[in-house]
Formats: structure tokens, sequence, C-alpha cells
């Protein structure tokens, strides 16, 4: 009850629209890759899944943000079911791609960011290689690419207090890596994807 309230409420407060111009809402386990400008895109593009798919999708998001504080602690494990990865100390014994890999074994969604921290703009940087290595290994599971429209205007970066204003999270055609596509190609593909979808 309480994730669905919050839900509603994240989509009132932003005016947010989900538009679905290269897929429709499917339950079928994806992989939902967007651009990142604000510590509300998690929760923005989490709150405008319909509720069957929100509840078998778990973003991935920055360890150091989400366990600032209980409360964002209490949120991001208990209502998002995120997956939270530490930035700051990558070994092969510390390795990101574990849990993200392991959820997609167990037939869960993502949710993933791969410019890997906020841009100050609306321009999408370049994509890490974390999305190819999880396309990869999971090749029948859709990409999805996704545009968030506005909101490094609610919660721009170095801000505390969000501002309401009307966003828009637009989601394209799911794609794949092809068989003779390295990673630099298809992070390129993916990227442009993304891209394309802000003047959908």
């Amino acid at each position: 009850m309480i994730t669905t309230l919050l839900a509603q409420g994240v989509r009132l407060f932003t005016g947010a629209q989900a538009r679905w111009v290269g897929c429709v809402p499917d339950p079928r386990q994806r992989i939902y890759f967007a651009n990142h400008t604000s510590h509300l895109d998690l929760v923005l593009l989490w709150a405008a899944l319909p509720t069957p798919i929100r509840r078998r999708t778990r973003p991935v998001a920055a360890r150091d943000y989400w366990e600032k504080g209980k409360i964002r602690r209490i949120m991001a494990e208990n209502h998002f079911r995120a997956i939270l990865i530490d930035r700051s100390n990558i070994t092969k014994s510390n390795n990101p791609m574990g849990p993200l890999l392991a959820a997609l074994a167990a037939g869960d969604s993502l949710i993933v960011f791969p410019e890997g921290s906020r841009g100050p703009g609306p321009e999408v940087g370049e994509f890490k290689g974390g999305l190819y290595h999880l396309a990869k290994s999971q090749p029948e599971v859709e990409c999805v690419p996704v545009y968030i429209e506005n909101l490094n205007r609610v919660m721009p970066k170095g801000e505390f207090l969000p501002i309401p204003i009307l966003c828009s999270v637009c989601f394209g055609a799911p794609l794949h890596p092809l068989p003779e596509e390295g990673k630099p190609e298809f992070l390129k593909r993916a990227r442009e994807a993304v891209v394309r979808l802000n003047r959908a």
C-alpha cells in the first residue's frame, strides 16, 4: 500500500507522463536504461511503470547516496527494492555486476543509468560498459531505452529540495546486442536510442 501511494505521489508531484512510443508496457523481463540528470531519475522511472511491472523491476542505484540517512535507506531497500552498488571500491571481489546478474537470473527486470553519474544538463553522456555486459549475459532480455525529460529542472544537481514541474518518461523500441557487435558499437547504438527519444 505504501509503495503504491509513493508511486502515485511521485507522478502527481512531477506531473509525469509515461509515453510508450517504441514498445508497450509488458511484464516480460527487461533492462530499462535511461539518461541520468537527477537523484530522482530512479524514483520517477520506477513510478512511471504500471504496478504489475513495477513489482518485478529493481532499480540500480549508488550506495553512497541511498544509504545516507535512515529514510533514504528504508525507501531504497523496502519500497524501491533497489540494488545498491558501491561506486568507490570496485574490485574483483566487490564487482557490482554480481548482484545485477543475480537479479536477472532470478527473473527480475532492472532499471540502470549507463552514464554512471548524473550529468549537469539534458545532454546524454557516454555510456559505461555495464549495460553491455548485462545485455550479453542475458541476450533474450529486452533492453528498453528511456528518456527522462525535465527532471534535471525538478531537482538540479547540487539542490536538496525538489521543484514541481512537468516531466515525461519516454520508452523506446527494445534492442539486443547483435552477434557481431562489440562493446563500443553496442553502447553507441544504445546511447543514440536514448538521444532519439528526446525528439520523439
